[in-house]
């Protein structure tokens, strides 16, 4: 049995060197924290493939606009029926009994500034008589027809495509950069957070080693009869907690660890160490000139022009279909016919045509107008929605410009203050150790050392965020003095 028990206490060791052996550790600074989210983390490749539907559609839209060559066919055409014909001055039902051959081919364009569409046509049909003694087989070309369809007074939706889609890319693409630029303000986030739980876990491993040392000071005082039972007690509760507290720092690191890695997008065989910046930019910004880029720039003001024009679509669109539509259908070609394919190209006759159709409400009991007035109404909603919308915008601007610009005083003050405490902390411990002061003010002192540790990595952490919220509101980067970019045709590969 004690054999056994020996074996597996062994075992269990060396797996627990095997795991930690296997464990790569990976020193992290926060510039390669921010660079890492961009490759690896699934936000990042949320936004690459949100931008590649967009561009799809976008290419969609742009195929609209270029002619489009199209083969058409209908092999076998076969049917037995009455067809009504006009012979000896009446009308006759005579049987048929016949198989067709259709092949066309048409290269088309739409007329964006029209809205109609233009097109050039070529067909062939061998049409077979099996009704007619003897059987009969003969071709039917159309070796060139021109056929153009335009609606009149009708809603182009080709011209409104043509105002919003562009703006709707270029939305996508200011909206790709944004969401990076999001991703980062998450990476900050992140990094902070365990950065903090390191420091917690430096603070709680020092002030458990400082609990124990103090204890046992006030042990040997205690047995000579220097200090009271109940300093001893509070020296000895200082102790206890201060174990519970590095036990508590495990776990919280351990979390904060996971987090982190599982956004990078690494294994579990991978432990993360992190480097805190100890030096920020010295970037001071102008509000117009943020202003300024926010305005060019703005994903959301981009898709709030988007709304408005998409409204205003809508306003078109229920204003034509409440009136008088009517469509123009035109052709013109040459048509030959003849049981010999050669002679069915060469005898040709003129095959041309126009035709006219309009609609117009007579009675809709106001359904059409009623559309008109809803479009209507969305419209003025999204005028004062974007009127709204702007303001608010502007003023939360003005107030992110001044936090950002306040904010590196904030971190030079929270580090000179971090220095402060650990020297007073220093102090009175000397202090204490030497009589002169109660418990009570060493962990005053000691107290005020961890908040102002925890207060400084605060200070840096807000600066990065104003400093990445700037940069998601303008789209520039400040630091290099450009705007932000990136190559879109790498995002499509």
């Amino acid at each position: 049995m004690k054999k056994t028990l020996i074996l597996l206490v062994i075992s269990a060791f060396l797996f627990s060197f095997q795991r930690s052996a296997a464990q790569e550790i990976k020193r992290l600074t926060f510039d390669e924290v921010i660079k890492l989210s961009d490759d690896q983390s699934p936000q990042a490749l949320i936004a690459k493939h949100r931008f590649r539907a967009s561009y799809w559609q976008y290419r969609t839209y742009v195929a609209q606009y270029r002619p489009a060559l199209t083969l058409s066919g209908t092999t076998p055409d076969y049917s037995t029926a009455y067809t009504r014909v006009y012979t000896g001055g009446q009308w006759e039902y005579i049987p048929t009994n016949m198989l067709q051959n259709i092949g066309a081919l048409s290269l088309a364009q739409n007329i964006g500034f029209t809205g109609g569409s233009v097109s050039l046509e070529s067909d062939l049909t061998l049409q077979n008589d099996f009704a007619a003694t003897p059987n009969t087989r003969k071709y039917i070309s159309v070796p060139v027809s021109v056929r153009l369809n335009q609606p009149i007074f009708r809603y182009n939706s080709l011209k409104w495509q043509k105002k919003i889609e562009p703006l709707k890319y270029a939305t996508a693409k200011k909206t790709f950069l944004s969401n990076i630029e999001g991703v980062h303000q998450m990476a900050v986030q992140y990094f902070f957070s365990l950065a903090l739980a390191q420091i917690n876990k430096q603070i709680a491993v020092m002030n458990l080693s400082n609990a124990d040392t103090l204890y046992r000071i006030a042990d040997g005082r205690y047995k000579l009869g220097t200090i009271a039972e109940d300093d001893l007690l509070q020296m000895q509760l200082s102790y206890l907690n201060a174990e519970t507290a590095r036990k508590q720092a495990d776990m919280n690191l351990r979390d904060r660890e996971i987090r982190l890695r599982s956004f990078l997008g690494f294994n579990d065989q991978v432990r993360l160490e992190l480097i805190i910046p100890d030096v920020i930019p010295a970037i001071q910004v102008e509000m117009q000139e943020v202003l300024d880029l926010a305005m060019a720039n703005n994903p959301d003001l981009m898709n709030q022009q988007l709304t408005l024009l998409t409204a205003q679509s809508s306003v078109a669109q229920a204003k034509a279909e409440k009136g008088l539509n009517a469509n123009l259908i035109a052709s013109f070609g040459l048509q030959g016919k003849d049981p010999d394919f050669t002679t069915a190209y060469t005898t040709l006759n003129r095959n041309q045509g126009v035709r006219v159709g309009f609609t117009l409400p007579i009675l809709d009991w106001g359904l059409g107008r009623g559309k008109y007035k809803m479009a209507q109404s969305s419209l003025e909603l999204a005028q004062v929605q974007q009127q709204q919308a702007l303001i608010d915008f502007q003023q939360n601007l003005y107030l992110d410009v001044e936090q950002f610009n306040l904010q590196k005083d904030q971190v030079a003050i929270a580090a000179k203050s971090d220095t402060v405490a650990a020297r007073m902390y220093e102090v009175t411990k000397q202090r204490f150790l030497i009589g002169k002061i109660a418990i009570l003010d060493l962990n005053n002192a000691d107290t005020k050392k961890d908040q102002n540790k925890r207060a400084y990595l605060q200070e840096l952490q807000n600066y990065w965020d104003f400093f990445y919220n700037i940069r998601v509101l303008t789209l520039y980067d400040f630091l290099n003095k450009k705007p932000l970019e990136t190559d879109y045709e790498n995002l499509l590969q």
